[in-house]
């Protein structure tokens, strides 16, 4: 955004790349390094509200509910002393806050008395404006959509072709009305007012046969555009790297769904209702204009004038939809709180201090939920107030029009029918451009992932393990955060021999479940390498090494399904012997057999009706199912009793033989029996060995495990 006030263009993924985005988000360090690197100087520091709006050049970046960055673009200061600070949120657009506002979202610390916010000062240098911007346009919005049309093109035909023959029936109404006024009152012919009356129930039925029909073709192609949108969407998804979901959340991937929904809604429902009020505007129009050009021109000026009513208050009532939102989310939270910590509540005694919270919040709530009402009065009053002056206005001129001969009563009726019909695609049309606002807004998220580099490329091509399939680490280093300067694991260099176990051991945060996921190719290393006997693991195919590796990660997942299909989770068809044994070797196999179904009872979402034992085990015995030729456990058995723990580990014997083993672990009774023990401190090896060898050194290892096997000193 600042680029771009500065009259320069960026790609986001460019940017984001710059600032090296990791798990955690993206760090004040790394937007300046990023800024910094397109030609800006940066200078960030705590300041108090009085020197930001007095000192700093704006636009600035701040730091914003201590959890993302925005950036104050204006502050105006009004003649009564009050306050508005104009902010750019990325993800909400361009709001305005209040002073008491502003500083409740940006102060985060206090010092001498003085209550500061975090900011990152940025002013061009002479290399911002030699350097070109990397922005290219991205692929045309309505060629985007048009893919998903052309498919069902001929349904769309019957589609318009039924809106026109809609339009044409209603068209008919207006000079039925004429024709019963002049024709059939005037002349007294009741026959020909049943006559007329009849053809109008026939025109009625006509329609609504054809409405019929077209809701449910409509329903037909949404149907078909919306499993198209989501399933292209999860396609693409489950090619993305790992790293894309470390700094995705959950809801964030959800609010996409939602987007392709918005999506589906807007190409069938809004393009064909837009299609449709344009028709009949255009027709209705004309038979207007072909009644009276003094009518005509009173309508397409009272339209413009009401139009440009809603356009003033579209951006308010912007800005007003995410303030309620955002409170919505914090009572929402707030109420979770309340009711999931009740028995923390109690027993720390702070009911009534929760209890202000929550009423605070209630406060703010009403707050925007008048400023909201008041807006929406406001806008409908005028609204209201320029409808009416139109139609009364179109009536007087009618009625005149009636009386000085230049038209019949029955034309007048025609006239009012027509301003009726003319009145409601005016709407529509307005509500089109309001629609279209928000779907560019979802193309372009949607974007965001359909542009995202997939995990595969060219050069992962290898499907084959080498005869000698030791794995090798080479002077491996790795940091998430690009813009920090310490490393996860440094200089790590290892051989893991084939068919062999290796134990991992260390503090927490020394880098164990890094290297695992490194093995597993989540992510791509900063320096060094790791080969598979000589071939380099960047030259796999992951979706093929990954069949090879058997996983069990601290986060390990259980789907809502049977036992049978969680233990079994890539087959069609469960082989129950092999089901069996697994089930057997992770020591589970008599709770589940006492179950009511067995293998085929159903367990929830996260695995929720089992224990935490129990999900390791069930996991375990995923990894025996599979059978792979690489086992890799991240903290598999910390969640077990000992005596769980130890049948396991003997069981698991008889499974590791002839697998290459990698054990990462805390409780070091699990890991004592390992060909080799390798111990990480900081992000490098302090030290490799077998039990007994590091034992004797009484070094780091010796450190870790006396007290667990009580060696002594």
């Amino acid at each position: 955004m600042i680029a771009g006030h500065y009259g320069k263009k960026y790609t986001l993924e460019g940017l984001r790349q710059n600032s090296f985005i990791g798990k955690d988000g993206v760090s004040l360090l790394g937007i300046s390094r990023a800024a910094e690197k397109i030609g800006f100087r940066t200078l960030g520091g705590r300041l108090t509200f009085d020197k930001l709006t007095e000192k700093v050049l704006l636009p600035c970046i701040v730091h914003w509910k201590q959890n993302h960055f925005v950036v104050v673009y204006d502050i105006k200061k009004s003649r009564k002393g009050k306050v508005t600070i104009l902010v750019a949120d990325p993800g909400k657009g361009l709001l305005s806050y209040s002073k008491e506002e502003f500083c409740t979202n940006w102060i985060s610390t206090q010092t001498n008395s003085e209550e500061k916010g975090i900011v990152l000062l940025l002013e061009p240098t002479s290399l911002f404006y030699e350097q070109e911007g990397d922005y290219v346009p991205s692929a045309n919005r309505f060629k985007f959509l048009g893919s998903y049309l052309v498919k069902y093109k001929r349904f769309f035909g019957h589609l318009i072709l039924g809106l026109l023959i809609g339009s044409i029936l209603q068209l008919i109404f207006p000079f039925l009305t004429q024709a019963i006024v002049d024709t059939g009152i005037n002349g007294k012919d009741i026959g020909f007012i049943w006559l007329i009356l009849i053809a109008q129930l026939m025109l009625i039925l006509s329609r609504t046969a054809i409405d019929f029909i077209r809701r449910k073709i409509l329903l037909h192609i949404s149907t078909r555009i919306n499993v198209s949108l989501i399933s292209d969407f999860f396609i693409k998804l489950m090619k993305l790297p790992m790293k894309f979901f470390d700094t995705k959340l959950t809801g964030d991937l959800l609010q996409r769904i939602e987007d392709h929904r918005r999506i589906e809604n807007f190409l069938t429902a809004q393009t064909l209702g837009m299609l449709f009020s344009v028709f009949s505007f255009i027709v209705f129009g004309i038979v207007l204009y072909i009644y009276s050009l003094t009518i005509f021109l009173i309508f397409i000026i009272g339209s413009i004038i009401y139009g440009f009513w809603i356009v003033v208050f579209l951006k308010k009532r912007r800005i007003l939809d995410y303030k309620f939102f955002e409170q919505q989310g914090i009572n929402r939270n707030v109420v979770y709180q309340l009711i999931n910590g009740m028995q923390e509540i109690k027993l720390q005694g702070c009911e009534q201090r929760k209890r202000w919270e929550w009423e605070d919040v209630q406060a703010n709530l009403f707050d925007v939920n008048l400023k909201s009402l008041t807006l929406r009065q406001n806008q409908e009053a005028g609204s209201i107030l320029i409808n009416e002056l139109k139609n009364t206005l179109i009536t007087v001129v009618a009625a005149a029009a009636v009386i000085n001969g230049n038209l019949t009563l029955g034309m007048m009726l025609a006239i009012q029918y027509i301003i009726g019909q003319l009145n409601s695609p005016v709407e529509q049309i307005l509500g089109f451009i309001y629609q279209w606002q928000d779907v560019s807004i979802s193309l372009d998220r949607m974007n965001e992932i359909h542009t995202e580099q997939n995990e595969e490329d060219d050069n992962r091509e290898i499907v084959q393990l080498p005869h000698k399939s030791d794995i090798h680490i080479e002077n491996l280093c790795f940091k998430y955060d690009g813009a920090r300067a310490d490393y996860v694991l440094n200089n790590i260099n290892l051989r893991i021999p084939q068919g062999k176990v290796t134990a991992i051991v260390g503090a927490s945060g020394s880098g164990k479940t890094t290297l695992i996921k490194l093995l597993l190719g989540y992510y791509s290393l900063n320096e060094g390498k790791i080969e598979v006997g000589n071939v380099n693991i960047d030259q796999f195919n992951l979706a093929w090494w990954r069949t090879m590796c058997g996983t069990v990660m601290q986060e390990g997942y259980l789907f809502s399904d049977t036992v049978a299909r969680n233990i079994a989770i890539s087959e069609d068809e469960v082989d129950l012997e092999r089901l069996r044994y697994a089930a057997r070797v992770a020591n589970i196999s008599d709770y589940i057999e006492a179950l009511p179904l067995g293998y085929n009872t159903l367990i929830g979402q996260d695995g929720q009706g089992v224990s935490q034992g129990q999900r390791q085990r069930i996991l375990i015995a995923r990894v025996v199912y599979k059978n792979p030729q690489f086992v890799f456990f991240d903290e598999a058995t910390n969640a077990l009793d000992a005596n769980n723990e130890k049948a396991i580990v003997e069981n698991l014997q008889d499974f590791y033989r002839g697998k290459t083993v990698v054990v990462v672990a805390h409780r070091l009774s699990t890991v004592k029996n390992a060909d080799q023990i390798v111990v990480l401190d900081g992000g490098t090896i302090v030290e490799i060995g077998s039990h007994e060898e590091l034992t004797i050194k009484r070094g780091k290892y010796y450190e870790l495990v006396k007290n667990q096997l009580e060696l002594g000193s």
